[in-house]
């Protein structure tokens, strides 16, 4: 790497590059030879050749090298350029952390901090009020594109920690142990799987999740509570910032979840909850060692003391130890009646369990006032406070559990009821009216529908089974366990209606609508598709016109969430037609809510995917570049695949991940509202929007030919043989693209570097648009949305990002996979010459001729990251080839294709 590919500020990186690179290197060296360490550097000079020379002599030779290699120095070839992609990573997740600590200590917050943001708005009061009525969830999520194992997540967390050693000050000898260590965690890399044997089940998912909250969320939540509160003096924030997951009641697609998985994720979710208070109390004993002879203590804390078992005449004048020894007692009780699990360490017996976690606070709470108001504030504000907030926000359940299911099944299942009761003998083959009116008579109906005794099909058992161990968990766990009821496929109002009679079904609603009706579970629709975004409104509407709803709703919390879909909008109609969709679907519906009486409360729960084909892209751009007035302190959004170890993985990244969330939604909730974007803006959006969809769906949908070189070309069959996930990658099993999950659609054009649906179709668009009269104007009118519409704006840096990470050159050789050449390169080349358009027109409009000018820092890091990655792709290409015309494959040729899609979607940092 040379000299120059960094100002002083980047050296750190370059060297920690550099020095975990050598220490690769030397065990590459160690374990297979210096003969693959040589082929492995031949290789990335060869390709850096290809890259910024674009030497064509050193193609021919690369592609020479490539086919003479055997599969298991391919292999090893594959996993020394997977490691350092993995590796690299790390060094710029340190380095991001440096700058932020550097700017910090220098009194110069980011522009997109908490504090600089409420230094920002300068309106305190306004905020707290904000906030008093905030709801702010990032929402983990199962969908297969997550590639890396836990035990390699857990070796990168260790040298994420040994490289930030490095920046204090150490002596030679610190230095040189340090070095050691890396060593050691990098051979311990080298001689771990990188992927799995077997498929993920939900259980292994469930596991994988919960990592993120014992190294993240459970410390750093409480964290980020506190620095705000900082920035706030005298408020008491309530909990408005809470972690949601779908992993255990998400069943879309996915038959292996049912009623037994989703109370086992929350046992599993109710043992590191209270493991982590257990630990938290155990540290406090330690720490809170005042003597009653030196300090007082208020008369509640006393009456705590005098419950505890504990009769040591040692502790005798320890008030607050035997205190926390009491709470300890009764909590170590509720661990094992929750879950079964005895506590790592055995409590004194005697004491009753908590009910519930309310009353394990109001106990923290009670040790607090006694130390405030004896002096002890500043043993308040460390592990104390930090455990409060974490009880108040992770109560015994941890993370709030979703419920997701096709309404296609709900349908199923409530038709099923309704003909067994004898209430109606088809209802499927009822319109909308007839089956609204049949499901509003169940619901002002008490008695239930489902006939004692009788038998049901298996969907129904399983169905009706899911929604009755949700109510268990809700009684046991509390109504912050579940909250969500999400419905995939939403198309018109009795989707909602049937999941209501489902939750009536299990105790979850009681009452009549006509009468004092309440429901646990908010009915959220997922609208998908371009024809849904466009009918969501209409949908809504007509739900809140039925008889009883809008008193329903109102007794229930007075909210209504509802999901917007990126993926499958996209795979629909192209990348700027499912975000524009989407943005008229959020004003239609805030002006729905606004014109309410009496008023209910709008949250919009965004399904993003890691690619910007599947919304993805920084999260803080995208909360403001939402349409102004629908966002008012709600917001929730899902994080998949990649995304989430790569946000989430290390505490401080994570923390600030969740502090950019929070400070976006601050700002698009306060800030300077720009109003709704001017008349000629929106028409030429319009515009845009049907010229690109029709671009898009001319190659995706009507192409001759186009699903075979999808296939071809792609390692889409090989994806779906990777161990990542419980989910079948599609929901029929056929090839047609609108069956296919638009996670692995988006995933498998990440691998060949097309990145397909985050681009394509914009070029035409910009064309069409241009070339209908007054070029001039129009173009100037798009040079006036870019710099000021936000959302114009977030879109132009979304298809530079993506367009940063393709290379059509590298495309260009997965093209040659196809079986029909003349077919694969008519294709291919409508791709290219969508991207020369789009290019044009990016630079057009902005004015920039290269990618990323606006973002150095990522910029910089593509530059590093490139020469390791492009390897990854030709090895890639040249063993899918072999495994396609083989006869008889070997297993070290699947494990190294399967090691190649870990390595390029862990160097591209995102998958699906």
């Amino acid at each position: 790497m040379a000299e120059g590919d960094g100002s002083l500020e980047n050296r750190p990186l370059i060297e920690d590059i550099r020095l975990l690179g050598r220490l690769l290197g030397d065990v590459v060296r160690e374990h297979e030879g210096e003969a693959v360490f040589q082929t492995v550097e031949e290789i990335r000079q060869l390709s850096v050749a290809v890259r910024l020379e674009h030497d064509e002599r050193a193609g021919r030779k690369l592609d020479a090298l490539l086919a003479r290699l055997s599969d298991d120095t391919a292999a090893d070839v594959i996993r020394a350029f997977s490691y350092f992609s993995f590796l690299a990573n790390i060094a710029e997740d340190r380095h991001t952390a440096r700058r932020r600590e550097a700017r910090e200590l220098n009194d110069e917050p980011e522009p997109a901090s908490l504090r600089a943001t409420i230094a920002r708005l300068k309106a305190p009061k306004r905020i707290a009020a904000l906030l008093e009525h905030a709801h702010v969830a990032p929402v983990l999520t199962a969908h297969p594109t997550e590639v890396q194992r836990r035990s390699v997540l857990n070796a990168a967390r260790a040298i994420a920690e040994l490289i930030a050693q490095r920046d204090g000050p150490l002596t030679a000898r610190q230095l040189q142990e340090n070095e050691q260590a890396l060593l050691g965690r990098i051979t311990q890399l080298w001689q771990t799987r990188l992927i799995r044997t077997t498929r993920l089940a939900v259980a292994d998912e469930i596991d994988n999740a919960l990592s993120y909250y014992q190294a993240t969320f459970l410390t750093q939540v409480p964290r980020l509570y506190a620095e705000l509160e900082a920035l706030l003096p005298g408020a008491r924030l309530p909990s408005f910032l809470r972690i949601g997951s779908w992993i255990g009641g998400d069943r879309d697609g996915n038959p292996n979840v049912d009623a037994a998985t989703l109370e086992g994720a929350f046992a599993r979710q109710t043992e590191v909850a209270l493991q982590h208070y257990l630990d938290e109390l155990q540290q406090l004993g330690a720490e809170l060692s005042m003597s009653s002879t030196l300090t007082r203590v208020t008369g509640a804390l006393q009456r705590l003391a005098a419950q505890s078992p504990d009769r040591s005449e040692h502790r005798e004048d320890e008030p607050y130890r035997r205190a926390l020894m009491f709470i300890y007692a009764r909590l170590a009780g509720t661990l094992r009646t929750l879950t079964g699990v005895q506590p790592l360490r055995r409590e004194l017996a005697g004491a009753v369990p908590y009910a519930k976690a309310s009353e394990l606070r109001a106990d923290l709470a009670t040790v607090e006032q006694s130390l405030l108001r004896h002096h002890g504030r500043a043993l308040v504000q460390g592990r104390l406070a930090a455990l409060l907030r974490a009880v108040e926000v992770f109560g015994f359940h941890l993370a709030t559990v979703d419920l997701r299911q096709s309404s296609d099944k709900h349908e199923a299942v409530v038709a099923e009821l309704l003909r067994v009761a004898g209430l109606e003998p088809n209802y499927s083959a009822l319109d909308e009216k007839g089956r609204r009116k049949v499901l509003l008579q169940v619901l002002n109906d008490a008695r239930s529908t489902r006939v004692r005794g009788a038998a049901y099909s298996a969907l129904a058992e399983a169905e009706l089974g899911i929604f009755e161990a949700a109510a268990r968990q809700v009684e046991k766990l509390g109504p912050d366990a579940l909250r969500h009821c999400v419905i995939s496929h939403s198309e018109e109002v009795s989707d909602l209606l049937e999941v209501l009679v489902l939750q009536k079904e299990a105790g979850l609603l009681t009452g009549t609508l006509g009468g004092e009706a309440r429901v646990a579970l908010l009915v959220v629709p997922l609208f998908e598709t371009i024809a849904d975004l466009r009918n969501a409104p209409r949908v809504m509407k007509d739900f809140f016109a039925l008889p009883g709803i809008p008193q329903l709703l109102l007794r229930s919390g007075g909210e209504q969430e509802i999901m917007l879909g990126y993926s499958d909008s996209n795979k629909d109609g192209g990348v700027f037609t499912s975000t524009w969709e989407l943005y008229r679907a959020e004003i239609a519906l805030r002006e729905l809510f606004t014109s309410m009486k009496p008023p209910l409360r709008l949250r919009l729960f965004h399904g993003r995917g890691g690619t910007v084909g599947r919304g993805g892209g920084p999260s803080h751009e995208a909360i403001l570049a939402q349409p102004p007035g629908t966002v008012g302190g709600q917001f929730r959004l899902t994080e998949q695949g990649e995304v989430i170890a790569s946000k989430y993985a290390h505490p401080d990244n994570g923390r600030h991940n969740l502090e950019l969330i929070v400070s976006g939604v601050l700002e698009a909730s306060l800030g300077a509202q720009q109003g709704d974007a001017p008349k000629q803006f929106l028409e030429a959006a319009e515009a845009l929007s049907q010229a690109g969809m029709k671009a898009y769906r001319a190659l995706v949908y009507e192409t001759p030919g186009f699903v075979d070189t999808f296939y071809e070309a792609t390692p889409i069959s090989e994806i779906a043989e990777l161990n990542i996930g419980s989910r079948p990658a599609a929901r029929k099993s056929t090839r047609a693209i609108e069956d296919l999950r638009a996670i692995p659609w988006s995933f498998s054009w990440g691998q060949c570097r097309v990145s397909l649906p985050g681009w394509y179709g914009f070029g035409s668009a910009v064309t069409a648009f241009l070339g209908r009269g007054d070029r001039a104007g129009k173009l100037e009118l798009l040079r006036q949305m870019a710099k000021e519409w936000r959302f114009f704006a977030a879109l132009l840096s979304n298809l530079d990002m993506v367009m940063a990470k393709s290379d059509l050159g590298i495309a260009a050789r997965y093209a040659t996979l196809v079986k029909n050449q003349k077919q694969g390169r008519a294709i291919f080349g409508a791709i290219s010459r969508e991207w020369d358009r789009t290019t044009d027109a990016l630079a057009l409009i902005t004015g920039e001729t290269t990618r990323l000018a606006r973002n150095p820092s990522l910029a910089l890091s593509l530059k590093h990251r490139f020469p390791y990655i492009d390897p990854l792709n030709y090895l890639q290409v040249e063993l899918l080839r072999r495994l396609r015309t083989r006869k008889q494959v070997s297993e070290r040729l699947k494990r190294a294709i399967h090691i190649s899609i870990n390595g390029v979607a862990a160097g591209l940092r995102n998958s699906g």
